[in-house]
C-alpha cells in the first residue's frame, strides 16, 4: 500500500564522515516547525553505530544534514553502538528510546559478552531545535535483558507512561510512573501471519488520529525477510488491538532494499503525518534509507473504519 518515493534513497552513507562511511539506516523521525526531522543510525567501518541529524521541508529531499553524529557511545553498556532511535514528542519534551549495543561490565577481557538492551534518554525541543544536543543521563530500565524495539506512547494512559517492546517473537506493553521502573508486562501482539511468523517488533511511536492510534509495525518471515504491517490501537485503551492488517504495506522490492548489509529488509522506526499523508522512513537493506508514503485515509479505509 506504501508508495516508495521515486528518488529514494533519500540519504546514503558519506565516505568522507568515518563515522556514518559504511551504512545509514533506520531512522527516527518527528514533525516539528515545518519540518521532518530524522534522527538516523550511521556506522562506521568498525560497526560501531551513532546518531546522525538531517531534515526536509517537504518530507522527501533532505534539505540539512550534519557533518558529524550528535549522539555517540559513552559507556560500556552501548559502547558497540546506539542503534534504532524513536522520538516521541510529550509536552516540550523528546523522549528517545533507542537499542545499547555494548558489553556486560565485571567480565574478564578474554571472555567478555556481548549485552543488547533498551536504553533510553531525551532532550527538549528547544535544545533539538536549535541543535544544542543537551541530552539527558541515559537509563537502563531493564538491565541485561534482551530487548530491542522500544516505543513510547505520545499521551500517558491513567496517569501512566506506556511502552511497547520486542522480547521475542512478541510485542509486549508496559507502564511506567517515570521512565525508569517498567511493570505489568504483557504480550500485546503475536506473530500471526506468514510474513511475521519468526517475530514482530514496534516500529515507530504510535500516531493518534480520529478512529485510534496508526501502529505500524514489521514482521520477519521464516525466510528472514523484513516487511511491514500496521494495526489500530483503541484510543480509550491502548493495549487494546482494534484492527490488524492481515498483509503487508511494504516489502522489500527494489535492488537497494533486496540487497546490502542485510539483504531482503525493509524496517522502520519513524514515521509523520503531514498535511494528511503519512510518511514512513525505512532503512532498506540495513544499509540507507528511502521513505513511503500513503493517505491516511487508505490506512482507515483498509481497516473498515
Amino acid at each position: 500500500m506504501l508508495k516508495r518515493f521515486k528518488r529514494n534513497p533519500i540519504l546514503e552513507p558519506i565516505k568522507e564522515h568515518t563515522w556514518e562511511e559504511q551504512l545509514v539506516y533506520n531512522t527516527g523521525a518527528i514533525y516539528l516547525g515545518g519540518k521532518v526531522h530524522l534522527l538516523y543510525r550511521g556506522r562506521d567501518k568498525k560497526h560501531v553505530s551513532c546518531f546522525g541529524y538531517a531534515s526536509s521541508k517537504d518530507g522527501f529531499h533532505i534539505d540539512e544534514r550534519l557533518p558529524e553524529p550528535v549522539f555517540s557511545p559513552q559507556s560500556e553498556k552501548d559502547c558497540l553502538g546506539c542503534e534504532d532511535p524513536r522520538i516521541t514528542k510529550m509536552g516540550a519534551t523528546l523522549y528517545i528510546p533507542y537499542t545499547a549495543f555494548g558489553i556486560i561490565p565485571g567480565i574478564k577481557q578474554e571472555r567478555k559478552k556481548t549485552s543488547v538492551q533498551i536504553a533510553l534518554t531525551s532532550i527538549s525541543v528547544d535544545d533539538f531545535l536549535n541543535h544544542r544536543w543537551n541530552f539527558t543521563k541515559r537509563l537502563y530500565p531493564m538491565p541485561r535483558v534482551f530487548n530491542k524495539d522500544c516505543v513510547i506512547l505520545p499521551e500517558k494512559f491513567e496517569g501512566k507512561y506506556v511502552i511497547y517492546h520486542r522480547i521475542p517473537p512478541h510485542i509486549w506493553v508496559c507502564y511506567s510512573d517515570d521512565l525508569i521502573g517498567w511493570y505489568d508486562h504483557n504480550i500485546m501482539m503475536t506473530p500471526e501471519e506468514e510474513w511475521e511468523f519468526f517475530k514482530i517488533g514496534a516500529g515507530p511511536p504510535p500516531i493518534k488520529t480520529e478512529k485510534g492510534w496508526l501502529f505500524i509495525y514489521h514482521g520477519v518471515s521464516r525466510d528472514q525477510r523484513y516487511s511491514l504491517g500496521f494495526a489500530f490501537l483503541d484510543l480509550e485503551d491502548p493495549r487494546k488491538v482494534i484492527y490488524r492488517h492481515p498483509e503487508p504495506i511494504l516489502e522489500a522490492k527494489e535492488k537497494w532494499e533486496l540487497e546490502g548489509m542485510v539483504p531482503n529488509v525493509v524496517f522502520t522506526c519513524g514515521a509523520v503525518l503531514k498535511d494528511g499523508e503519512v510518511f514512513v522512513y525505512y532503512g532498506g537493506g540495513d544499509t540507507r534509507i528511502g521513505v513511503a508514503t500513503a493517505p491516511l485515509t487508505e490506512f482507515f479505509k483498509l481497516a473498515g473504519l
